[in-house]
């Protein structure tokens, strides 16, 4: 079967099921129950948070009214104003101006898409979040049935879906990867240079992903097939990098330079940052991967 066919088939469990524009299947795994509530109560945290420096904020506006302005109706209507602020406004606002990430999603690393892999829009960002407020968090609709049929939903669904996400059409997706770093081949010697001085700041994660799975597929794919892919592939790896290669090497090899350079790259900002929370944090330090957790000595 085709990539551009598999992007039609059912998703195998915790496969996000997304397909590059060019019909190369992506790498990414949907957001399953357990990553999505810790992203919740991380989000509820900063929701609690915002919501008493709102109320605070609003006592002090309000203290300065003349006596007898503010009546029982009025206070009402404020307190729905902010209610709606922050299970409503928070969320939708966070995924229009974040890339589809509260803050809770992207201290966990998850990020809301269209089913396509596009970037979410606004309404499916608006629809996502009334119906949770209406039917899942906090339901405002029978609570516990909701909730239950929720969770039904959430453990059924082969990429981990709420009610939400199958009104809008979206889908939660791990931005991180799950497995270590795959090997990638080495760069031309003669491209080193060229590879060392790139801007890679407009290569999008998408299209990075792409062409990392053209380069683990090449041999599957027959030619001209193969050659027109990575020609295509190229041309959009092109435009979103500088300075320009030398020439006189095929599109394949441009591609294995500028994926290992971003690989390189990426391994090195990843060691930093593991440095310094073991600096900040001894107690997280990460077991040593060639002695996991339970192996017998």
């Amino acid at each position: 079967m085709s990539t551009a066919a598999r992007a039609w088939a059912a998703p195998n469990w915790g496969d996000a099921g997304l397909v590059s524009g060019e019909g190369v299947e992506l790498d990414v795994r949907a957001a399953r129950i357990g990553s999505r509530a810790l992203a919740l109560l991380l989000d509820v945290l900063v929701q609690l948070v915002a919501g008493l420096l709102l109320a605070a904020l609003t006592g002090l506006v309000l203290a300065a009214l003349p006596y007898g302005v503010l009546d029982a109706a009025m206070e009402r209507a404020l307190l729905t104003v902010g209610l709606v602020l922050l299970l409503v406004g928070y969320p939708v606002l966070c995924e229009q101006f974040n890339d589809g990430r509260t803050p809770g999603k992207a201290a966990v690393g998850l990020r809301v898409v269209s089913l396509d892999g596009a970037p979410v829009g606004f309404r499916q960002s608006l629809t996502r979040a009334l119906v949770g407020v209406a039917v899942e968090w906090p339901g405002l609709v029978l609570p516990l049935l909701s909730w239950a049929v929720g969770l039904t939903v959430m453990l059924s669904d082969t990429r981990g879906r709420r009610l939400g996400d199958l009104a809008a059409g979206t889908l939660v997706v791990h931005t991180r990867p799950a497995t270590r770093w795959r090997p990638v081949p080495a760069v031309a010697p003669e491209l080193t240079g060229w590879a060392s001085s790139l801007d890679l700041s407009r290569l999008d994660g998408e299209l990075a992903l792409a062409v990392r799975q053209y380069l683990a597929r090449a041999d599957d794919f027959s030619q001209p097939a193969r050659d027109e892919l990575a020609r295509l592939l190229w041309r959009q790896v092109a435009a979103a990098t500088c300075p320009p290669p030398p020439d006189g090497q095929p599109e394949v090899t441009y591609l294995t330079a500028v994926m290992t350079e971003r690989h390189r790259r990426a391994r090195r900002l990843l060691a930093g940052e593991r440095t310094l929370t073991e600096a900040l944090w001894p107690q997280l330090r990460s077991v040593p991967p060639d002695d996991p957790p339970g192996r017998s000595t």
